[in-house]
């Protein structure tokens, strides 16, 4: 059995897949499968991906005939079929360093209690150009899941990218099904289920990049303003269940809303209209709206 399985959800990233496939079959640590999953692409994306079905690593190819309409519905399809302790989601429009595998299993070899093992990126907008890189004051650190998830995923959500991580397979089992939900909090929702499993291991090697494109879909919610309407049912779905605390789920509220309020006339009326009340309904305390618009307004005064 592999020790890792590598799975790369495709859809119409016929110009990016090559480099993503050579980046993972490059890889120094070697005991690993690949699954390729296609979600109905249109372009060639098929003809590349069979190109691959031969190869000795390469234990599955999966074309759906209907297209999922989700990432992380076809994660989950994909995990049904992997074999490994440990997985690697590699989204088919990034790419990593030889390294990436190694440097990330050492988290599971220092921590039996190591969840998830993440390294730093490289963002990549289009092609070759680097806008930004992410950064750790430590190469190596382990931290505890419960403190990471609250003070860390739910300030500035450190795991941006699902090719940048590395985790457990057997805690899967707990992860709940609601982040096939979401078409863009998805990833954050399922790293968020994991951090109350296990601890968090912290690479501050710049292992993975991550392309930013016109074809990216995150980009494309983020502009349509889902991003806000997704990420505050996700802070509501966390406060519901009891998992984090009043106190947290307050600071996120405050959060989002600073980010939202000097946008909040560049979506349309509808998507407007929703986040508006999903900010005015808060779950904690009806007084928390107010405090936080009378927040925002003196804040953007004083700019």
């Amino acid at each position: 059995m592999p020790l890792v399985s590598i799975i790369i959800p495709n859809y119409n990233h016929s110009e990016f897949l090559v480099q993503r496939i050579e980046s993972v079959l490059a890889q120094t640590f070697q005991d690993f499968e690949v699954i390729i999953m296609d979600d109905c692409s249109t372009d060639n994306s098929r003809s590349i991906i069979e190109q691959y079905r031969s190869h000795s690593k390469v234990t599955q190819v999966i074309f759906n005939e209907i297209n999922s309409g989700s990432t992380f519905k076809q994660w989950s399809k994909g995990l049904s079929s992997a074999r490994g302790k440990y997985i690697w989601f590699a989204e088919s429009d990034d790419w990593c360093e030889p390294n990436f595998l190694a440097y990330l299993l050492e988290g599971f070899e220092k921590d039996s209690e190591c969840a998830i093992s993440y390294c730093q990126s490289y963002i990549i907008e289009g092609t070759n150009v680097i806008r930004s890189t992410s950064h750790h004051g430590f190469l190596s650190e382990i931290q505890g899941g419960k403190s990471f998830l609250e003070n860390r995923m739910f300030v500035n959500n450190p795991i941006f990218n699902a090719s940048m991580v590395l985790w457990k397979k057997e805690l899967f089992q707990h992860v709940s099904t609601e982040f096939t939900d979401y078409r863009l909090c998805g990833d954050w929702f399922f790293w968020m289920e994991l951090c109350q499993f296990g601890n968090i291991h912290i690479s501050g090697r710049v292992l993975n990049y991550f392309r930013n494109h016109d074809k990216d879909v995150s980009g494309k919610a983020m502009k349509s303003g889902l991003n806000f309407v997704e990420t505050l049912k996700v802070i509501n779905s966390f406060y519901l269940r009891q998992i984090i605390s009043k106190k947290v789920y307050d600071r996120a509220f405050k959060i989002q809303f600073r980010a939202f309020y000097p946008l909040k006339n560049q979506f349309s009326p509808a998507v407007t209209k929703e986040i508006t009340h999903l900010f005015q309904n808060p779950l904690s305390s009806k007084a928390l709206y107010y405090k936080i618009y009378l927040s925002a307004i003196w804040k953007y005064k004083k700019l």
